[in-house]
């Protein structure tokens, strides 16, 4: 019976895991090509196809001229226009090719213009809507809690020490230390620690997460914003005003760091009043409440965490900050990739990691599956961007270069660069794919290194 029972839940995981890779990659690539589609027939170029997915067509309906089809592998999708091709141009006005190469670009450049404006929209809803994620790209690189028993503790980082850099580089913000750490490639990390006006190193061991290739922060957090994420009905919170989504600044005048702070001063006053500082809709306000004895020790019925939710305007804005904290966390990953000081293992996923990951966001809910979608998209659109021929970067880039030099490249050129752009593509594809295989299969099944 047990091993029934754990051939159905693996199997009800693999379904959902599936399943939601399908949503959030369909979704994500029909607003890609989509845009290319849009800008294509906006400068009146003929669209063959436009299809969600490889291979054969499994299912479609003309109009227009466009063959709008879903196909049989569902791992990307595209807009095959007239003319598009080498060696494919005519003299027909609708052809691709024969539209000013500053049409072409935007048409290019649509794709991932489109991705940015899902990932904005889709982020803002999900702060409109409140999701638990801590905003941890607005908080510095200091230090606000270190785990007892970590590299860090032994190393002597202590809460309210600045990072100032992480193997040599700078960090301005605790996001660019996160990234760093977790994608580590090394066992062992090098800080520059400040405290005060003194200034030492500190090394670190960043341990492997089960599971994935990634690592965690060593044992060191930063200070959190902590936000009330529900409020227990009858409690004295609840008698005290309290709402779902106000933000923790003090308790009687003692700013609010960390969670395990919060706790221990709340139960340490059973029974006690205290005023705790929250800021709600920009305004700070001070809710006296008395903590209910609960064997000695205190509780108010509270839940916190990094809880997110801001007006309509406010989400735009902080989505826009997000999705270029996403973009420049991108950037610096790619960078350190290509200088062997991040794991590519740790950094790049495929679509197996992508299934599991959007399989364990479906679980929790739909708000953590579409941030997921959102992070995807803007994602996917940035590595289009990558000056890597038969991208939309590269074909931008080879536009660029033709009106710079003011005439069209020799069609065998395009031809052999597009052919090397394919293969590179396709090796990046089959490594991520190992990577992949890699984190999910258990150790033993695939080759070592």
């Amino acid at each position: 019976m047990e091993l029934i029972s754990q051939v159905t839940n693996w199997t009800s995981s693999v379904v959902t895991n599936v399943l939601s890779l399908v949503v959030v990659l369909g979704v994500v690539i029909f607003v890609h090509e989509a845009g290319h589609l849009l800008v294509a027939k906006l400068f009146g170029v003929r669209v063959e196809t436009f299809s969600l997915g490889f291979g054969r067509r499994l299912w479609g309906f003309k109009r227009g001229g466009t063959d709008y089809r879903v196909s049989l592998i569902p791992l990307g999708g595209y807009v095959k226009m007239s003319g598009e091709l080498p060696g494919e141009g005519s003299s027909d006005p609708a052809d691709f090719t024969n539209k000013p190469r500053w049409q072409r670009f935007l048409v290019y450049l649509a794709g991932p213009a489109m991705n940015a404006v899902l990932s904005v929209t889709l982020i803002a809803l999900v702060f409109m809507w409140g999701i638990s994620v801590p905003a941890t790209q607005a908080l510095p690189a200091r230090v606000g809690l270190v785990q007892e028993g970590s590299s860090a503790a032994a190393a002597g980082i202590v809460p309210g020490d600045r990072i100032v850099e992480v193997d040599g580089d700078p960090m301005a913000q605790w996001d660019d230390v996160q990234v760093l750490l977790m994608t580590a490639a090394r066992d062992r990390v090098k800080l520059l620690i400040e405290r005060g006006e003194q200034q030492f190193t500190a090394t670190v061991t960043p341990q492997p997460i089960p599971e994935t290739s990634l690592r965690d922060t060593a044992g060191i957090f930063p200070e959190q914003r902590l936000n009330v994420t529900f409020v227990e009905s009858g409690s004295p919170a609840a008698a005290a005003g309290f709402k779902s989504g106000d933000r923790l600044e003090a308790t009687d005048g003692i700013p609010v760091t960390s969670p395990q702070k919060f706790i221990e001063y709340v139960s340490q006053h059973p029974g006690q009043p205290i005023k705790v500082s929250v800021l709600r809709d920009g305004q700070e306000l001070v809710l006296p409440v008395t903590p209910r004895d609960e064997g000695g020790s205190g509780k108010i019925g509270v839940g916190i965490g990094a809880y997110q939710k801001y007006s309509p305007g406010r989400a735009f804005v902080e989505s826009v900050r997000f999705n270029l904290g996403i973009v420049k966390q991108t950037v610096l990953v790619v960078q350190k990739i290509f200088t062997r000081r991040v794991s590519a293992e740790s950094a790049l996923s495929g679509p197996i990691e992508i299934a599991r990951i959007s399989g364990s966001a479906a679980r929790v809910g739909l708000p953590d599956l579409i941030y997921l979608m959102g992070f995807i998209s803007i994602s996917i659109g940035f590595l289009n961007l990558l000056p890597i021929p038969v991208l939309d970067g590269g074909q931008m880039m080879l536009l660029t270069i033709e009106g710079v030099i003011r005439r069209d490249l020799p069609m065998r050129a395009k031809d052999l660069i597009n052919q090397v752009g394919f293969v590179l593509v396709m090796l990046l594809m089959v490594m991520v794919l190992f990577f992949d295989l890699k984190k999910n299969i258990p150790s033993g099944l695939l080759p070592g290194p």
